[in-house]
């Protein structure tokens, strides 16, 4: 089986200095041979350690492992502070590294049934269709 300490080899590519977002921007590859993939969270570790960052700036996604192995290709982001990744970050990737909660989730039949419940009413009647019809009369 394959060890996680086998050794890792981090290059970045593309790298750009984007000022307008508050943050730099590249292209990840990472070699891990004798392994079959890295971790975001070590990557961004890895990449923290390397750019002298908090590794909670550190945004890694897209991480394509090419086929046959031993390479994967991705993007990374490292913000400025925590407000412009506030910011400028989409709310699912916010999610993802902790820095937002996620809103809690009704399940897929209410949404629905609610849904079909406010298309028989116009206007300001639709607020009142989203309540479930009263049992009885």
């Amino acid at each position: 089986m394959a060890d996680n300490s086998a050794p890792v080899t981090i290059r970045t590519r593309k790298f750009i200095t984007n000022r307008l977002l508050a943050r730099r921007q590249f292209i990840v590859d990472v070699l891990h041979p004798n392994r079959p993939n890295v971790s975001k969270a070590e990557l961004s570790e890895r990449l923290a350690a390397i750019y002298k960052t908090d590794k909670e700036r550190v945004v890694t996604f897209g991480l394509r492992t090419i086929f046959g192995g031993g390479r994967s290709t991705g993007f990374g982001l490292i913000y400025d502070d925590e407000a412009s990744q506030k910011k400028f970050e989409p709310k699912h990737r916010l999610i993802r590294s902790g820095l937002m909660v996620a809103p809690p989730k009704t399940n897929r039949k209410l949404r629905k049934e609610r849904k079909n419940r406010a298309k028989k009413f116009r206007g300001t009647k639709k607020a009142k269709a989203a309540e479930p019809p009263k049992k009885g009369k």
